[in-house]
């Protein structure tokens, strides 16, 4: 059994939001977070779900977000379930920070069609794909609440006034403090951290770290063995991130445009992309993955949840 639709009512519950791939539950003075067996791609929800991908994508996050704890607050309280985080409830910035060290992905494909500037950030002359920026950048993207996020520059967010400077400024100093530990994790575990997302919030009129950090749905990571060699050889890097699934998309002609078929996912591939993220999760933890019964997934978690919120006491 797999986890593609929580729909779970706990004890006390006051809200709920579905987003792409988490599950959100609204409670007095917390909230939590279900994560889904979903994938997602272009913006659109796969119609498969993916064995353990939730419990990967939870059990990552927990480990970014106890790491980064000290330098940078969060919203996480608990972890009372392999699928499951609770925290404080946030006001969200309804902006991504995205967090580039290497040219890929979208950075790429804008550079290829021949533009320099993405997010009002100018990107040098003279690269090649997956090359190193000089400096991490930062560009930035409107959260959408349906259909695709939006780039958009510094400029454009203080002109519009989506949130004030000193939000901002904030912002960009935790981003690229977060960017540089994942780095720094992920170079002691052999990878490189290419891109990522970073999402905040407002609680009790402080700027906190929201939702995950580091995972395969909001980061790139490279193989550091053989990046260079590979780069000069024109070679694609080896990688583990979403690209692949966005990669096979393409190939079987879908990415998310109007009028574009969604494919069939057959079966190898849906084992392909759990065996790959069970692979990052230990090789970015250094710890074994256990798989966690997928047996009567949403009762084990209704049981967890209540009973956390059974014995929790607000400080």
């Amino acid at each position: 059994m797999t986890l593609l639709h929580t729909g779970i009512q706990f004890n006390g519950q006051t809200g709920f939001y579905s987003g792409k791939v988490r599950d959100v539950y609204y409670f007095d003075h917390l909230i939590a977070m279900v994560v889904s067996d979903r994938i997602s791609a272009f913006d659109h929800i796969l119609p498969r779900p993916i064995p353990y991908k939730g419990q990967v994508l939870n059990q990552i996050a927990l480990h970014f977000l106890e790491a980064s704890k000290d330098l940078v607050p969060n919203w996480l309280i608990a972890s009372p379930d392999p699928n499951v985080s609770i925290g404080y409830p946030c006001e969200p910035v309804k902006i991504e920070m995205v967090v580039r060290g290497y040219l890929a992905g979208h950075a790429w494909r804008t550079y290829a069609s021949g533009q320099r500037v993405l997010c009002g950030v100018e990107m040098p002359e003279g690269m090649q794909q997956n090359d190193a920026f000089p400096q991490p950048i930062i560009t930035p993207t409107t959260k959408a609440s349906e259909g695709h996020d939006e780039d958009i520059s510094a400029r454009e967010i203080l002109n519009r006034g989506i949130i004030d400077e000193a939000i901002w400024n904030q912002m960009c100093q935790y981003a690229l403090m977060l960017f540089d530990l994942g780095k720094k994790m992920a170079n002691e575990r052999g990878l490189i951290l290419v891109d990522t997302k970073y999402e905040f919030g407002i609680y009790n009129g402080q700027l906190i770290l929201i939702d995950e950090i580091h995972t395969p749905d909001s980061s790139r990571y490279f193989y550091l063995d053989g990046y260079q060699d590979r780069q000069d050889k024109k070679e694609p890097q080896k990688q583990l991130s979403k690209e692949f699934v966005r990669e096979w998309l393409m190939a079987n002609g879908f990415q998310g445009r109007e009028g574009e078929i969604m494919p069939e996912m057959p079966d190898d591939f849906v084992k392909e992309i759990s065996d790959r993220y069970i692979e990052l999760f230990e090789l970015i933890t250094g710890k074994n993955f256990i798989k966690e019964s997928q047996e009567n997934l949403k009762e084990r978690i209704e049981n967890n949840v209540n009973t956390f919120l059974a014995n929790y006491m607000p400080v």
